[in-house]
């Protein structure tokens, strides 16, 4: 049966008709229309952080709609969830005198974070600063910045005209990074945005000295530096924002995914003091011409108290360091595997399993393959550019783990190639 519903990042002329349909959830597990469960193995879009069925953030969304559903921040409305929710994630950020700006999801906080840093050089009066430089293997959403400064090259093409001024750096090489702003040169330069660990990128781990030598370098040349922790927050490298890790205290911080854990649709910028001043200095000065108009929502914010209480309530948030090895040593065997060409983990819960050039040749859509014949063995993963990622709920426990990397080592084996991949030597 036809379907009319548009599924993001879908070949529709295969998905048409062919939905995989997930009926409920509990747990690190969901289920489909048939009953059968399946290990959430990227915790649905790497947000999931809790788990499924936590019932006190369904009652605490409830309370705050029977109560006050929704109604606009504009101009001097507020509401109390996102008054209490703004301040406990500003006492939680490693930003300085931290202003939050609440929008829809990742996508939003990416925009408003490029706009505002372009925004706050205009009203410093440095209006050469409009260039934002990121990096290679970069996501940060589909919004129009977002779009324009991804360092996923499909992900930028066939759009025509992009939002311009901005770069795509190295991926680890911090000369690299230097080239650029001396070829930018440094007085035009914004912002740099950078994933502690890229994500939908390929789960690319960092390299030791890159982050805090992106970060020195910022400094030194007086650019803001914008932390996407979109998916690195929130538990998943094991601190509340993930860039913790790294001793870094930077400009803005985005977010979203694990604030609510998905349960409904919420994220933002932590903004420090300083770039926020040019706005919350003198009144009837200067007015902030941007927003969305779900901005602090209530019940969404209302979703992300109840939410944070589970991490605080659970010690959920150290997880993810903790979990890091132990997902590592699960999947670290599959690279004895002919078709497995490198395992990426073992700094932070999520991970990546990327194929070998001749498996990827040989088979069409490898990713999106080894993807389904996962599934069939009860575990579902993130198919991306060369392989699959996982990211599974912090409550995920070691038998989840070995069922993780057996259900991807049995899609291994069932990948239609005609001839084997010849191992490597002293695989």
């Amino acid at each position: 049966m036809s379907t009319r519903l548009w599924h993001p990042f879908s070949d529709m002329a295969a998905v048409d008709g062919n939905e995989f349909v997930v009926d409920r959830a509990e747990g690190a597990y969901v289920y489909d229309e048939a009953g059968r469960a399946y290990l959430d193995g990227c915790a649905s879009l790497w947000y999931c952080n809790v788990g499924h069925g936590r019932q006190e953030i369904v009652d605490a969304a409830m309370r705050q709609m029977s109560k006050l559903e929704a109604y606009s921040c504009f101009a001097d409305i507020a509401n109390r969830p996102a008054l209490e929710l703004a301040d406990r994630l500003a006492d939680l950020a490693p930003v300085d005198d931290a202003k939050v700006f609440f929008g829809s999801g990742g996508a939003d906080a990416i925009d408003t974070a490029v706009k505002l840093a372009r925004a706050y050089w205009q009203a410093r009066g440095e209006h050469q600063r409009v260039h934002v430089v990121s990096r290679e293997t970069g996501y940060h959403g589909t919004h129009g910045f977002g779009t324009s400064i991804t360092g996923i090259p499909p992900n930028r093409d066939g759009w025509g005209v992009l939002p311009g001024e901005n770069t795509v750096a190295p991926l680890h090489d911090l000369d690299g990074v230097e080239k650029v702003f001396a070829e930018v040169g440094p007085e035009r330069i914004a912002a740099f945005v950078i994933e502690p660990v890229t994500g939908a990128g390929g789960v690319h781990l960092p390299t030791d000295g890159y982050v805090e030598g992106v970060a020195e370098l910022c400094r030194r040349h007086g650019v803001l530096l914008v932390i996407d922790a979109v998916i690195c927050g929130f538990g998943r490298l094991g601190t509340w924002f993930g860039i913790e890790r790294f001793g870094v205290r930077p400009d803005m911080i985005t977010f979203a995914k694990g604030v609510t854990s998905g349960y409904l649709p919420l994220g933002g910028v932590i903004v420090s003091g300083e770039v926020a001043a040019p706005w919350w200095t003198t009144p009837g000065e200067r007015t902030l011409r941007h927003g969305p108009t779900y901005s602090g929502h209530p019940t969404c914010c209302a979703a992300g108290l109840a939410t944070l209480d589970v991490y605080e309530r659970e010690n959920l948030i150290a997880r993810g360091g903790e979990l890091e090895m132990p997902l590592f040593e699960a999947l670290a065997p599959l690279t004895s595997h002919p078709y497995v060409h490198e395992v990426r983990a073992g700094f932070g819960f999520l991970a990546a399993v990327e194929l070998e050039q001749d498996v990827l040749d040989g088979v069409r859509d490898a990713p999106n393959v080894l993807l389904r014949a996962a599934r069939k063995n009860g575990v579902l993963v993130r198919g991306l550019g060369k392989g699959v990622a996982v990211s599974p709920p912090l409550i995920a426990n070691d038998e989840d783990l070995a069922l993780l990397a057996e259900a991807i080592r049995g899609g291994l084996d069932a990948l239609p190639l005609e001839a084997p991949v010849p191992a490597a030597p002293g695989a």
